[in-house]
């Protein structure tokens, strides 16, 4: 098992390859039964969905705002600011750029994470929204 220190050493190692979309490295933190909100989507669908997200995000950029490691446990609060094109999470964004965070706990077993929990603030995105149409 990880101690906190090497598991907050991971975790930043992690987002460090998904902010330089180095996809043939997510095998070094991904396991390849992940699970992702209670579905297993395995590497190849977690990867999917990680490069779905820059291709509808181009500027997109993980940012660690609050971090804390219980081994086995990560827990995250992401900040954002970004652009994305088009719809987002049901929302006309079309290009804006907004600011929300997502907060995240993983489990890491065997040295990698096997199952992600995530709740994007939505909230967030459509009160910055509602105030640009005033």
């Amino acid at each position: 098992m990880m101690t906190k220190e090497n598991l907050a050493s991971f975790y930043r190692d992690y987002i460090a390859c998904l902010n330089n979309q180095t996809w043939d490295a997510l095998d070094r933190f991904v396991g390849a039964e992940v699970v992702h909100n209670g579905k297993c989507l395995g590497l190849t669908g977690y990867r999917e969905m990680l490069e779905s997200d820059f291709q509808h995000i181009p500027d997109l950029r993980f940012n660690i705002g609050l971090l804390i490691c219980e081994p086995p446990y990560v827990a995250c609060r992401l900040d954002f600011r970004c652009a994305p094109k088009g719809r987002f999470l049901d929302l006309d964004v079309n290009g804006r750029t907004v600011a929300f965070t997502e907060n995240v706990f993983y489990k890491v077993e065997s040295g990698k994470i096997a199952e992600v929990w995530s709740v994007i603030d939505k909230g967030a995105i459509e009160a910055q929204l509602a105030v640009r149409r005033r």
